[in-house]
């Protein structure tokens, strides 16, 4: 689920959805119905709830039968009915997985434009698909990979990451939420007195959504994206030197237990010490409330998240957010009824079902609907101040001996153990970005 995305420029819709067509090459000829394929992939939501938005769409299109096709190895069955030209017409999955079926397609250029969708009514509603979703939510690498302002994969489930903490100590210390990085490390000396550490991570890997967010929290959407594509010489920017030093200050005051626990066996502890009172601050994502459930806390305990302290007071501020997408392969026989079909899954009616499931959509508002621990998540971005990310690196040909994330994550096991200095990671980095630049060009 951890990932993240790159935010653009914002999404100009290009035309209106085409009617739902009941001829071609999915009509059944004997019922006069459209077939809709649809494959999903079988996530931790489960499958009842694609049943019911199903068994919904279908009350109200009797004109169309949606076959429903889900597994948890869906790229696995619908592969090789691709590679022999039969595709499903609407296909629910990720990028991140290991088939990397959604990017295969992407690079391959075989995913339909739906930028018509954004600008299309929403099904039995009066507002436009667009108009429903959260800011920033579409309009980068990943709704938009080839950067000609169009889109080809919609976002469908979001969870917000970012920095996780217990709400019950900050109300019986007084403590108030930094919003800004002076007040970060003012309040990591105040919790020092009181043997408590400002700072842990998971393992290095989970500072994803913390580097993400503080690149463009620094300097802005372009430069963030200046950085996931490998711009020249941008690692020696004013800005990446910023992002590091605020790094290396901040881990300065990390958990001593961070770097011994930063491992898939033991990475628990690391967020049981947040659980303990033994530390304030983790990145993390929604999950980690069911994750840790069964786990020891103190009294009084409540999970709260924010997004990171702002560079500038009254800046504006990012939260990374882990993304779901839902696209149309080029090759579906019946694009017109899959272009509505994905509009009405960004119905009030399905939206419903899906958040009976955890899988909440990227809605406005959706806040309001939610249980009460998951709304105090998800009104994140009801700030107006708050921008979602959406976004990680761009993808190249593979450079032996080169993984650039690692060189930005995992440096800083060494930054907090002192085997590495700011000025050393700042090469890595640089060397990295420019062996991956000449890769894409």
């Amino acid at each position: 689920m951890r990932r993240s995305l790159i935010l653009a420029s914002a999404v100009t819709a290009l035309g209106l959805l085409t009617a739902c067509g009941a001829d071609g090459g999915g009509s059944d000829a004997g019922s006069g119905k459209t077939t809709l394929s649809v494959a999903a992939l079988e996530g931790g939501y489960g499958r009842d709830m694609y049943t019911q938005v199903i068994q919904a769409y279908e009350a109200k299109h009797p004109d169309v039968d949606v076959q429903l096709q889900i597994s948890k190895s869906i790229e696995d069955e619908i592969t090789p009915n691709m590679k022999a030209g039969r595709f499903p017409d609407v296909v629910v999955l990720g990028q991140g997985r290991k088939a990397a079926l959604t990017e295969t397609l992407i690079k391959d250029k075989a995913l339909e434009d739906l930028t018509p969708v954004l600008q299309a009514k929403v099904p039995g509603e009066d507002k436009t698909v667009g108009g429903k979703l959260i800011d920033g939510i579409v309009g980068n690498l990943n709704t938009n990979p080839y950067g000609d302002g169009k889109t080809y994969t919609m976002p469908m489930y979001y969870a917000p990451t970012g920095l996780f903490y217990n709400k019950g100590l900050f109300d019986q210390k007084g403590w108030k939420v930094p919003a800004t990085w002076d007040e970060m490390f003012a309040l990591g000396e105040t919790a020092k007195k009181d043997g408590i550490s400002l700072f842990t991570y998971p393992t290095a890997g989970y500072l994803d959504s913390y580097f993400f967010a503080l690149l463009a929290d620094v300097g802005g959407e372009q430069f963030y994206t200046d950085v996931m594509t490998y711009k020249q010489g941008v690692w020696q920017t004013p800005q990446a030197r910023q992002a590091l030093d605020l790094t290396t200050k901040l881990l300065k005051y990390a958990a001593p237990t961070t770097v011994g626990y930063a491992n898939e066996q033991d990475f628990t502890k690391n967020q049981q010490s947040i659980l303990d009172n033994k530390t304030l601050f983790m990145p993390n994502g929604t999950w980690i409330v069911g994750e840790m459930k069964d786990a020891p806390r103190a009294d009084g305990f409540a999970w709260g998240l924010t997004p990171l302290p702002a560079v500038t007071a009254g800046g504006k501020r990012y939260i990374a957010t882990s993304v779901e997408s839902v696209w149309v392969p080029s090759g579906a026989r019946n694009k017109d009824a899959a272009k509505e079909f994905v509009a009405y899954l960004y119905s009030d009616e399905a939206a419903k079902i899906f958040a009976k499931a955890n899988a909440i959509q990227p809605i406005q508002g959706i806040a309001s609907s939610l249980t009460e621990e998951n709304a105090e998540f998800y009104q994140v971005y009801e700030d107006a101040s708050v921008t979602a990310l959406v976004g990680g690196f761009a993808s190249t040909a593979p450079v032996e001996g080169v993984d650039i994330k690692a060189t930005l994550f995992d440096t800083a096991n060494s930054i907090i153990s002192g085997d590495k200095t700011g000025d050393q990671w700042q090469a890595a980095l640089d060397d990295a970005s420019e062996k991956l630049r000449q890769a894409g060009s």
